[in-house]
């Protein structure tokens, strides 16, 4: 068996690593393994590792590896040593491949691939498990062209560890084939370099998927032939889409930066990450330091956690309505720069943002609501205009463009007091300006609140769209 469960000595500084492969994006089941590893090595005061799989060197891309950083860095989780990057350990991993085989607990093996698949198809056919038979194992043979590196596999008793999450987990060994270590060209196999890597990185924790669960005691097996104690494991359930399948791209959008792109603020979809299979009590908004300070490993449930998509949205406009305006003002700029506003003044968008956050879900939703505050002219819908404005309108429009003219000081009080004067003066009612009013100041029929808009839009845009809709009106 593998470790009991437990925890190092004191003197042991805990080290956990993050090690994605480069063959796509940092997807969401990618992105909560991460933060689980990183709340974990912040709260033991440890050490958190980024370690770049990209041994697959035909599917591995420079565009994917910096996706995976952006990523990691738009979420805030900084890693205190790499990016480590397997394609330049390579040495490393021979060394340890020689010493395997000094040490008789690794052969070549010269069987060809046509062999081994014959081999295969043999047992399926006599209802075998279709594992290699050890053919070379005692053969003592040389390198060769085509020879691979195998590890002796024990082929009696059992393979198991102490999972963090699930408890003991047990292989018997004659399910277990003579593991390849090198591959003919002598690159290593995944399972090496991640042993290796790990071990030379002093890694004393690995949390991951549970999809890994089978490739676990092929690792312990490496780590026992090389004399080496064992980390503690932990594998955290897969999530699964609302349909209960395991969340793809036909759920959504998966990729981490796609959710940045969407709007969505870096402490909402932490937030809604570490909900996804870990609980504390009821509790359901952490900010960074609680999460750090009530992570537990031991609170990880068996479970798989189910995305929805709901939950991200409402704890996104939670975070939203937590920022602060000049916060929100800096994070919607490039959404608002898509939409071609280029010369943004930031004090200016962040008054916008102040009457729109109690309202948005998402950042590109909220760009979408302040176009009116920065366009030149706002139009006006033409089934707007036959609803609002009219030749009565008229009256109101200039009382109330000559009213909010005279005021010394531009807040919503001062408002209050200038249309309490209009209505007075007028005979109409609030509830009979305020449509052709809010119209003619954003182009919409709803908005926030009329005394609000007019006073993130200042004094001088509001007389400006004030006069320009008189002028339409009376153009009618």
């Amino acid at each position: 068996m593998g470790r009991n469960y437990g925890t190092y000595p004191a003197m042991v500084k805990i080290r956990t690593r993050f090690p994605p492969s480069p063959t796509g994006y940092l997807h969401i089941g990618g992105a909560r393994t991460a933060l689980f590893n990183w709340l974990f090595a912040r709260q033991q005061g440890g050490v958190f590792i980024l370690r770049i799989e990209d041994t697959d060197q035909a599917r591995s891309t420079d565009e994917a590896t910096r996706a995976i950083l952006e990523g990691l860095e738009w979420l805030g989780l900084n890693w205190d040593e790499g990016p480590f990057f397997q394609s330049q350990r390579t040495e490393i991993y021979r060394q340890f491949i020689s010493d395997l085989l000094k040490q008789d607990k690794a052969y070549y093996c010269h069987c060809s691939p046509e062999l081994l698949e014959k081999k295969r198809e043999t047992a399926r056919a006599e209802g075998r498990k279709p594992k290699y038979d050890g053919n070379c194992r005692d053969l003592e043979l040389g390198p060769g062209p085509q020879a691979v590196v195998r590890l002796k596999n024990p082929q009696t008793g059992t393979t198991g560890f102490d999972d963090l999450i699930r408890g003991p987990i047990v292989f018997p060994n004659e399910e277990l084939d003579d593991l390849v270590l090198a591959r003919s060209d002598g690159s290593p196999t995944y399972h090496l370099a991640v042993v290796v890597d790990d071990i030379t990185m002093e890694i004393t924790h690995i949390i991951r998927g549970d999809d890994h669960i089978n490739n676990t005691p092929r690792q312990v097996q490496i780590y026992q032939a090389l004399g080496r104690p064992l980390p503690f494991y932990g594998h955290v359930p897969m999530i699964l889409g609302p349909d209960k399948t395991r969340l793809s791209k036909r759920h959504g959008a998966t990729s981490v930066l796609a959710y940045k792109d969407m709007g969505f603020l870096p402490q909402a979809l932490i937030n809604y990450l570490v909900r996804l299979g870990w609980a504390h009590g009821d509790e359901e908004i952490f900010n960074r330091e609680a999460m750090i300070q009530k992570f537990s490993i031991a609170r990880v449930g068996k479970s798989a956690g189910v995305f929805n998509q709901e939950k991200l949205l409402w704890l996104n406009s939670h975070y939203i309505k937590e920022s602060t305006d000049q916060e929100l003002a800096a994070l919607l700029a490039p959404f608002l720069r898509e939409k071609g506003f280029q010369d943004l003044d930031l004090e200016y968008v962040a008054k916008c943002t102040a009457t729109l956050k109690m309202r948005s879900k998402t950042l590109k939703e909220m760009a979408e609501a302040a176009e009116f505050y920065l366009e030149e002219e706002v139009t006006y819908p033409p089934e707007a205009v036959k609803k609002s404005f009219s030749t009565q309108t008229i009256p109101w429009m200039e009382a109330a463009t000559e009213s909010l003219a005279n005021l010394a000081e531009w807040d919503e009080s001062a408002m209050e007091s200038a249309f309490t004067r209009i209505i007075d003066r007028t005979g109409a009612t609030l509830k009979q300006i305020a449509p052709p009013l809010r119209l003619a100041l954003t182009g919409k029929t709803a908005s926030p609140g009329l005394f609000e808009v007019m006073a993130a839009l200042g004094k001088e845009r509001t007389l400006e769209r004030l006069n320009r809709a008189l002028n339409y009106i009376k153009g009618l």
